[in-house]
């Protein structure tokens, strides 16, 4: 159905309003204006049958047969220049430091909430909260190790903060494997062109982990957990333990025995520190959480509560990437840190209050309305691309649960070269860097780049049909 309502022009990223190549994308166009259209069709290939032969896939949630879909990769970079990063580095880095003093805020002594800038039903009555975690220390303070922050881009190319993903972000694997191809397949750019490197990533996020392990030592033992082979996210969790190189386990292959966390191996019993856990609060204890789970470890909580295991990232976490929350992280940057944000977040309605919501019913058809707690591009409605029926059923959700629900501008998110069906066009992406926090708070150059292949859509989630693109951000000069 054609759209109902005129959306705006999108910044383009390689391409300034005259038509004219930006400077930053001008290095590659040469290279790739030299290259033939058989030999870039030839690389394309390439690049599919290899990330089949690794078995780069994912499977998609909801789906009965279980079908294993290859993430499409497109050749043509996402390039990034050096002072543009630096401005998103600093942003994230100031946003992840602020969220991660209202987690340990939250489970301690509420300022936030006491001095009205978060309202206590945010925090208490958001189904995230955990209230096993109040008043628990945690190695460091720290609560989020890895954060996945989504970047957008959009009016006259400014950035914005989309979502913040604090409990278990995935997709770096695709970001490094992303880079291997690009390297592989188009070495000669690279000698032309200085990208900032991201293969040190498993290195730093080791070390990031080793960091946070309770009470020091020379040598932590550090696992990956994983819900098992049939998760969509399986392919990157043996990816990362093979890359840091550590043990990758699942709840069964540890228990607890005197408030101690311990491996099963082939040599006996190994005291576990570190367990970067790639499976929701829910499923970690069955004594403590869902007694039917089978993923994780019974006592896991005890010891955790009693500061003799690290949990990256920790339980709770959950309270600061709800879209509920996400409104107030401006604020929070303020009231801890005493900074304006570096990076806005987009204009977002709250359907929990009376008067937004009657906007957001009124104007649905032009806005993207989204379920606080959902994710991967599922539970939301893109309005000027919906029919007038789907709109229509999706107000009526609204309006029975109005708190699940906030509405956002539908941004002309920036473009892309990318290869098509037709040949080369512009293509929607966002961009999901990845934050590390230790003792300090680290970023690699660049991140997931996820396109949009569909033509004039908006929704680049890899279960939605979208691909992903390697990221340069290029050296300084």
């Amino acid at each position: 159905m054609k759209d109902r309502t005129a959306r705006p022009t999108a910044f383009d990223e390689m391409r300034d309003s005259a038509g004219g190549i930006r400077s930053h994308y001008q290095a590659f166009e040469r290279w790739h204006a030299e290259q033939s259209a058989e030999a870039m069709a030839v690389r394309r290939l390439e690049a599919d049958l290899s990330f089949r032969r690794v078995g780069i896939t994912f499977s998609v949630a909801g789906d009965a047969a279980g079908t294993e879909r290859l993430i499409p990769f497109d050749l043509i970079p996402r390039i990034i220049p050096a002072d543009e990063w630096r401005l998103l580095e600093a942003g994230l880095k100031q946003r992840v430091r602020a969220l991660n003093m209202f987690i340990h805020d939250i489970y301690h002594g509420h300022d936030i909430v006491r001095a009205g800038v978060v309202p206590a039903e945010q925090v208490f009555l958001n189904a995230q909260y955990r209230p096993e975690m109040q008043d628990v220390d945690v190695a460091e303070d720290i609560y989020c190790h890895i954060a996945g922050v989504d970047i957008v881009r959009a009016g006259a190319g400014e950035f914005y903060v989309l979502e913040d993903n604090l409990r278990v972000p995935s997709g770096v694997s695709y970001m490094l494997e992303n880079r291997k191809m690009s390297m592989r397949l188009m070495p000669d750019a690279f000698s032309r062109i200085k990208v900032e490197p991201v293969a040190h990533y498993p290195d730093l996020l080791l070390d990031n982990l080793r960091e946070v392990a309770p009470h020091g030592g020379d040598a932590p033992t550090v696992v990956v957990l994983t819900p098992g082979m049939y998760n969509s996210a399986y392919f990157e969790h043996a990816f990362l333990a093979q890359q840091m190189g550590v043990e990758l386990v699942e709840g069964q292959d540890l228990f607890v025995e005197q408030n101690t966390v311990y491996m099963r191996t082939t040599q006996g019993p190994r005291k576990v520190d570190v367990i970067y856990r790639r499976l929701d609060d829910d499923f970690l204890d069955p004594l403590s959480f869902r007694a039917d789970s089978a993923l994780g470890v019974p006592g896991l909580l005890s010891v955790y509560r009693a500061g003799r295991v690290t949990l990256a990232n920790a339980i709770g976490t959950g309270i600061a990437d709800d879209k509920s929350t996400y409104l107030h992280v401006p604020d929070m940057i303020r009231f801890y840190l005493g900074e304006e944000p570096v990076l806005s977040n987009v204009p977002t309605w709250r359907c929990s209050r009376p008067d937004e919501l009657s906007h957001v019913l009124a104007h649905m058809h032009e806005l993207v309305v989204k379920e606080v707690h959902g994710s991967g591009g599922y539970g939301m409605l893109v309005g000027p691309s919906a029919s007038r029926a789907e709109v229509d059923a999706f107000r009526e959700r609204v309006r029975a649960h109005p708190a699940n629900y906030i509405a956002q501008p539908t941004l002309a998110l920036s473009t892309v070269p990318t290869y098509v069906d037709s040949g080369v066009a512009p293509r929607h992406v966002d961009l999901r860097p990845y934050v590390l926090c230790g003792k300090d708070i680290r970023t690699v150059p660049g991140g997931l780049c996820r396109v949009a292949l569909t033509e004039g859509s908006l929704v680049v989630n890899s279960s939605q049909g979208g691909g992903t693109k390697d990221t340069w951000v290029l050296e300084e000069n």
